[in-house]
């Protein structure tokens, strides 16, 4: 077997239940590849704002504590672990696609020109990509999808942290432009009292004309 042989293993190889989440990175590396990035985006569901991705390179062998699957931890939680990964990841890049870009071009597309900036953006530049999802990526890098990413890579996690830690600090700021939808709280998602704002004001400019519920 060749080194590049042992990607022929991707995705789903391994038991989700019992994975080492370096057990990828460490695949990548028997391949050949050191600067190994995580990606994750942020924000395809709400109703406003941008989605934003972020791509992550760890040292080698570097499991950061508290660092996990976004969704599965708290507010304080995740700002804390967005502070470490900053300290501690060789490079942090972010990408941000407007909601006027996602109602001309579509969510999903959105969503893959934000984790092209977040690659690019990145120094230094990665050798390989560890992307959350099934939809490939427009960058000219190797990269791999990963079905569930976020909880079975540990690269895709910390990147999931900065996305979403991210996009929630972009609706904080929102909310004090546009107080009546509640953006501090809902960060865009349709919550019955977005809704309710929604039915009695209109749209404003930062919300998803494209999308159901919004007008």
């Amino acid at each position: 077997m060749t080194p590049e042989d042992n990607l022929a293993l991707f995705p789903g190889s391994v038991s989700s239940r019992d994975l080492d989440t370096l057990f990828y990175e460490s695949l990548v590396r028997k391949a050949g590849y050191r600067l190994i990035a995580g990606v994750d985006e942020a924000g395809r569901g709400p109703l406003a704002g941008p989605v934003v991705a972020a791509a992550v390179i760890l040292p080698e062998g570097l499991v950061l504590e508290g660092v996990r699957d976004s969704k599965e931890m708290s507010e304080n939680g995740r700002e804390k672990a967005f502070s470490l990964v900053h300290e501690r990841a060789l490079s942090v890049g972010v990408g941000v696609v407007s909601a006027e870009e996602i109602d001309r071009i579509n969510i999903l597309q959105a969503s893959l020109q934000a984790m092209k900036k977040a690659i690019l953006s990145l120094d230094p530049r990665p050798e390989f990509c560890l992307v959350d999802g099934i939809h490939p990526v427009p960058v000219p890098i190797p990269y791999r999808c990963l079905k569930q990413g976020d909880r079975r890579s540990h690269s895709i996690s910390a990147a999931s942290i900065v996305a979403k830690v991210y996009r929630d600090r972009i609706m904080c700021s929102f909310h004090d432009r546009f107080p009546v939808y509640g953006f501090s709280e809902n960060k865009g998602y349709g919550t019955a009292q977005h809704l309710a704002a929604l039915r009695k004001q209109g749209a404003c400019p930062i919300h998803r004309l494209t999308f159901r519920r919004v007008i």
